[in-house]
């Protein structure tokens, strides 16, 4: 979750920041950016399976977010509307070329950080291997459908926004949502037990 505390100050300190960004302050952008940075990476990150491919479309992302400013109708929305500008930079990356999905990937974080109870050796290596079967999960959802999924559980959005950045109507994001979490559960009721969820 990119906020921490009351939601209320952090949504008036954004909005703040974004007025600030449209006046052309720097300092303010540079403010948006170290707080959503982490999360618009992860997303690009968790789509494009490349870490060095993340960080070149998080910084897209940013560019075209600052150049768009002005398109922003709702400053209350501007981490759905900055998680849908990524999106866009994704798609026409994965037109303008063929992006090798490496899901065994040492360099892969986790996916739930949660996995991690203890720091026991055993518990790390179940964790990770954990880790590795979630991922090459993931790897098989559609994309659209995954990229939905991520918003939802590893982003904290709520089903209006992710609609907002999808482009889908409300009924087809739950669908979707849905139809993500049956196919993870799935691929892993073998290695989970039958009350765990993904």
């Amino acid at each position: 979750m990119p906020f921490t505390g009351s939601a209320v100050p952090a949504v008036d300190t954004e909005r703040r920041l974004v007025a600030r960004s449209r006046r052309g302050d720097p300092a303010a952008f540079r403010g948006l950016f170290e707080q959503h940075s982490p999360a618009v990476w992860r997303f690009l990150r968790d789509l494009l399976r490349d870490e060095a491919a993340a960080d070149e479309a998080t910084q897209e992302t940013f560019v075209r977010a600052h150049a768009r400013l002005g398109a922003l109708r709702d400053d209350t929305r501007f981490v759905s509307w900055l998680l849908g500008i990524a999106r866009h930079v994704y798609l026409e990356s994965r037109r303008g070329q063929a992006t090798h999905l490496d899901v065994a990937s040492e360099e892969n974080e986790p996916l739930l950080e949660a996995m991690r109870p203890s720091p026991t050796p055993e518990t790390w290596l179940l964790d990770r291997e954990l880790e590795g079967l979630l991922s090459e999960a993931l790897g098989e959802v559609r994309e659209e459908r995954r990229a939905a999924l991520l918003l939802r559980i590893d982003h904290g959005l709520a089903y209006e926004d992710i609609a907002q950045v999808m482009g889908w109507s409300l009924p087809k994001v739950k669908n979707e949502i849905h139809r993500a979490r049956l196919q993870l559960r799935e691929r892993l009721a073998g290695h989970v037990g039958t009350g765990g969820r993904p």
